[in-house]
């Protein structure tokens, strides 16, 4: 990629970029949110034009004017947020648009099952093809990305954030089907916040900021520290020192809870936990082990089937979010794009979403535009969101500054601060400040329940942890002795 430049209202996405990716190799690609490393593989994919720039492949410039083009190129894609259709099967969802055809309009599902069955074993992946993938956890539907893109012979593979969700036995997986593939020819770009991963993976690392090209890098010849400056343009604290903790009195309990998700299966079964003023509480787990039921009955999202949640002694079991919020609940969901943000609306409404109907931002029937507007000048300014105003509209934003958009909204002086995946997809800089911020909250007295994919971070932030497996508790451990390796095995298999 020779001089790519896009630009947006307001934003110069990619300022004259040069990317070279060469057969048979993994190349990182590594910068903060926002610095343009998705706008660019995204123009390499076809589903942005660029501005100025070429593409050269094989020697010779060509033009991707869409996916279709990338993929009759032979460029795969895994997005950051996967792109399957839960309903189908995992043949139907690789073969979706590539379909085996036995005649001119019967679909050959047999055959399609067989040749994806058979790519998924010399991959080392163990896929059903007839599973739906509503049934699939993360790690299995990020395999089912892998050979949805190799299926289509992809000859470059381009990975976003590919294991933001994946236990650490999960990400040793993926790095060894990755190597393979190098091996083979592919060649791979590698998207990722964890420096740490990029420097285990890549054979080299280019790292973007602000849409220009700091400098390309040999993981032998650089290190997580160097890359976080680069990327950040200051010396960033990769180790956020934790302190010590002064628990007091209990602020939430959950005693014997049982929560059944969307399609009536219980996921939660009989959990119990407690979290104190001034304590931070991980709690661990793949992905799909019952953690996003488990918050959403405690903020009131869902109704559970049996057992209490109890804010400051006080029982709220099946209450209205509203209602529960108000008690004194501060709330950082898992996607934010679903419910951490109206999209739709600006940048201003989202940052009084869960209080709008409240002095100063209204008064009776009427809003007060002004305080609103004041309200996003200060928390867009405290938290670093990269925007060109309050104004424009949340959509506009890149993942990682919605997210702090999401957390400068619910980080104040409330009782219980519930935090779902709150780094996914951030970058180091980001992830510091937000982890700064919560062992500040800690430290004022608030109680902190930490639910997180990234067992890097619950080590890290965590004053108590707890392991969740199949909707129970299988673990509890003070961080202080707490064992990387054995938690990693009770979230994988329940048992160490």
């Amino acid at each position: 990629m020779r001089g790519i430049t896009k630009r947006f209202p307001g934003t110069l996405a990619n300022d004259h970029i040069d990317l070279t990716v060469r057969r048979g190799e993994i190349h990182a690609l590594l910068g903060e949110n926002g610095a343009g490393k998705t706008t660019l593989m995204n123009i390499l994919y076809g589903l942005v034009a660029p501005d100025e720039g070429e593409i050269v492949m094989d020697g010779s410039p060509v033009t991707i004017g869409d996916p279709a083009d990338a993929i009759a190129r032979g460029i795969g894609m895994v997005h950051q947020h996967f792109m399957l259709v839960p309903v189908l099967t995992v043949a139907e969802n690789v073969m979706l648009g590539a379909e085996v055809m036995n005649g001119p309009v019967l679909l050959d599902r047999g055959e399609g099952a067989r040749r994806i069955r058979a790519l998924a074993e010399q991959l080392g992946f163990a896929i059903d093809p007839g599973a739906r993938v509503e049934q699939l956890s993360v790690g299995q539907q990020q395999r089912v990305e892998i050979v949805k893109a190799l299926y289509r012979r992809a000859r470059i593979l381009v990975l976003d954030e590919p294991t933001a969700v994946l236990t650490p036995q999960e990400t040793d997986e993926i790095f060894t089907v990755l190597r393979r593939l190098r091996d083979e020819g592919t060649s791979i770009v590698f998207i990722s916040h964890k420096l740490d991963e990029a420097l285990r993976i890549a054979d080299r690392i280019t790292v973007i900021r602000r849409g220009t090209v700091m400098g390309e890098r040999a993981p032998a010849a650089t290190s997580e520290q160097e890359l976080a400056d680069l990327m950040v343009g200051r010396s960033v604290s990769l180790r956020v020192d934790r302190g010590v903790a002064h628990p007091g009195e209990v602020v939430l309990e959950v005693a014997g809870l049982r929560v059944k998700d969307d399609r009536g299966h219980e996921t939660v079964r009989g959990l119990d936990l407690s979290v104190r003023a001034g304590q931070i509480v991980g709690v661990a787990g793949v992905a799909g082990n019952g953690q996003e039921e488990l918050v959403e009955a405690i903020v009131g999202l869902r109704k559970p089937l049996a057992g209490r949640v109890t804010l400051r002694g006080q029982d709220c079991t099946g209450e209205p979010p509203r209602r529960i919020r108000d008690r004194g609940i501060g709330y950082v969901p898992a996607d934010r794009q679903r419910y951490g943000l109206v999209l739709a609306f600006p940048l201003d409404d989202n940052c009084v979403l869960t209080e709008y109907q409240k002095p100063p931002y209204a008064r009776g029937m009427i809003r007060d535009d002004r305080a609103i507007r004041a309200r996003a000048d200060e928390l867009i300014a405290a938290y670093d969101v990269r925007t060109p105003g309050a104004d424009v509209r949340a959509a506009t934003l890149s993942g990682g500054n919605q997210q702090k958009l999401v957390v400068a909204r619910e980080f104040g002086d409330d009782a219980l601060l519930i935090l779902d995946q709150p780094t996914r997809g951030i970058d180091v800089g980001s992830t510091e400040f937000i982890h700064r911020r919560a062992i500040a909250q800690r430290d004022a007295g608030t109680a902190v329940l930490l639910v997180s994919a990234d067992l890097d971070e619950i080590l890290e932030l965590s004053d108590r942890i707890l392991v969740i497996h199949r909707g129970r508790v299988v673990g509890d451990f003070d961080a202080a002795s707490a064992e990387r390796e054995r938690i990693g095995l009770l979230m994988a298999r329940g048992a160490a």
